[in-house]
């Protein structure tokens, strides 16, 4: 029995949070932040992750107002989705992914690291993106 593996995604302008998790558990960790250009990731380095992990599917957050409300990034967010399943030739799923940079801020600092600057920017996104794809395999539990 081979072990189904997803890569989850917490989508912005300037970075591309990166995290790994399987159903199993319902768990993810953190993988890596990818940086973007004018909301563009790198897409070479994607595909080498979809390639490097051969994931099962897709998972990307879409950012909402809190009262359920799309927004600009919530728009950017959605064409990327679009554009990495046309790309990485994979199922992509979304997930409504409001306030995961918070929690994800949140778990970090109760573990005393440091956030600032573009590293701690950078681990915020990966955490994001963990806690995205664990609300998604959460959801998928529940079905």
């Amino acid at each position: 029995m081979s072990t189904q593996i997803y890569l989850g995604f917490d989508y912005g302008w300037r970075r591309l949070g990166v995290a790994v998790g399987q159903p199993l558990t319902g768990g993810a960790r953190p993988v890596t932040t990818l940086r973007c250009r004018q909301g563009q990731p790198d897409w070479a380095a994607l595909l080498h992750l979809i390639e490097a992990w051969q994931p099962t599917a897709l998972v990307v957050g879409i950012p909402r107002h809190t009262d359920g409300s799309a927004s600009e990034t919530t728009l950017q967010a959605v064409a990327f989705a679009q554009r990495l399943e046309q790309r990485g030739g994979l199922p992509v799923h979304q997930v409504d992914e409001r306030l995961s940079s918070h929690e994800a801020r949140a778990r970090l600092q109760a573990t005393g690291r440091r956030l600032r600057g573009t590293t701690g920017k950078a681990l915020v996104d990966q955490f994001a993106a963990q806690i995205i794809l664990e609300t998604w395999l959460n959801e998928q539990r529940l079905l």
